[in-house]
């Protein structure tokens, strides 16, 4: 074994010294080693940071987030007719919360637009009456402040959560907690602003651009005998279609419906739109990824001209080493180790330029912009990480003994007597 390590080293040594016989040649052909291990690095960061902020932006919604509306019935069951409307009433969220057990949380949700003042500012708004479990449910985090709790629910409290835009709207680069506003003439007390939501998808309205009051309170303001819209959040994300199955038999016993009718209650979630952005984002790092590994390959092509140039250059010199009792397995390791050489060396460089030129870059604008934000949060942040750069080395393995492998064969098999006669 301690030979077989000595006689590597040795074909490593050579491979190197051969190498600097032409250092020119060598150094642009690592270049273009370097410069495609760069790019399949830099391609495949790039993708892994597009893929976080979109699925950032869906998990902003809620991370299993459902949401159920009564709809119209379109079957017949236990003797009443089809294309009855389905009602929510103040007692199914009870029997939800008793009888669902792969429901984690659930709150009902009143929409309505409403005139919204703040001193002398007006405009008509979306305000949205809620429970406490909503904040959980659909990822409301605040900024500054508290979310809506249980004892304003309970007590009916005239208190505000704020979107972020319509907090901004109002009340600018202030702190707005503490600050009294009129809904619908009524005076309400902020006691908590949002923090920028960078929310990619939405129901009614955006919900930065909301108001947040307990949903008890919105009883106050307009009708809710029969709310709109129930949300609610399974145990777990993967029991998100088992929940919904849940719901619908729950509801369609209280309402007397079949729970096969799904035209009864629509009820979606995130997981239904998860395969359409798994296709979109994760097409898009198989295409970076492509279009990176070409780039390398191209710089291995490169390699493999150079390193055939070199064998037809160094024959009579294979000629000498097989005279003198190398072997086939000799010669072919000592090219392909000359190509892997070149190979490892633009390797490394190729890594550090990557994450040099990452570090330079930072941050990629992308939803700032659309949500009116510079904190950078919705940005995408170029940055390599340890997994990327394992794929780029196997990616450049590949490529190098590719790349050596066609001279290293073709230096092996060149007869030894002819090899001798060449001028």
């Amino acid at each position: 074994m301690g030979h077989f390590l000595a006689m590597l080293r040795e074909i490593f040594v050579q491979a190197w010294t051969a190498l600097r016989t032409n250092p020119l040649r060598s150094f642009l052909t690592m270049l273009g080693i370097t410069w495609g291990l760069a790019s399949v690095t830099l391609l495949i960061s790039y993708g892994n940071g597009f893929r976080g902020v979109i699925n950032g932006g869906f998990e902003a919604f809620g991370k299993s987030a459902i949401i159920a509306r009564g709809g119209q019935t379109s079957m017949q069951a236990g003797g009443e007719r089809s294309g009855r409307r389905i009602f929510f009433d103040h007692s199914d969220i009870d029997a939800i919360r008793q009888e669902a057990n792969l429901i984690h949380a659930a709150s009902f949700e009143v929409l309505n637009r409403l005139p919204l003042r703040y001193r002398d500012q007006s405009a008509v708004n979306c305000i949205r009456g809620v429970m406490p479990e909503f904040g959980e449910i659909r990822n409301e985090v605040p900024l500054e402040g508290r979310w809506l709790s249980a004892d304003d629910e309970l007590t009916a409290r005239h208190v505000a959560f704020l979107g972020s835009k319509t907090k901004n709207k109002f009340f600018g680069g202030r702190i707005a907690v503490g600050e009294p506003i009129r809904i619908a003439g009524q005076s309400f007390t902020v006691v908590g602003e949002m923090e920028t939501k960078f929310q990619l998808s939405n129901y009614f309205s955006p919900d930065d651009q909301c108001v947040f009051i307990p949903f008890s309170t919105a009883a106050q303001l307009w009708d809710t005998e029969h709310p709109n819209i129930m949300v609610f959040s399974p145990i777990a994300p993967r029991f998100e279609r088992g929940a919904i199955v849940q719901f619908r038999e729950i509801m369609a016993r209280r309402h007397r419906f079949s729970p096969k009718d799904i035209r009864a209650v629509n009820a979606f979630g995130r997981e239904e739109v998860r395969p359409i952005i798994d296709g979109i984002t994760i097409g898009l790092q198989a295409l970076l990824l492509f279009i990176g590994i070409l780039t390398l390959a191209i710089g291995g092509i490169g390699l493999m001209n150079i390193m055939l140039v070199s064998v037809e250059e160094r024959v009579r010199e294979i000629g000498i080493r097989r005279a003198l009792g190398a072997k086939r397995w000799h010669i072919r390791f000592q090219f392909l180790a000359e190509a892997l050489v070149i190979t490892l060396a633009g390797g490394v460089v190729g890594m550090g330029l990557s994450y040099v030129v990452a570090q330079m870059v930072g941050t990629i604008p992308m939803l700032g912009a659309l949500f009116e934000d510079e904190s950078g949060k919705g940005d995408l942040h170029l940055a390599v990480s340890w997994q990327t750069l394992a794929v780029s080395a196997v990616a450049l393995m590949l490529v190098g003994l590719a790349s050596g492998t066609v001279p290293a064969v073709r230096a092996s098999r060149l007869d030894p007597v002819e090899a001798l006669r060449h001028e």
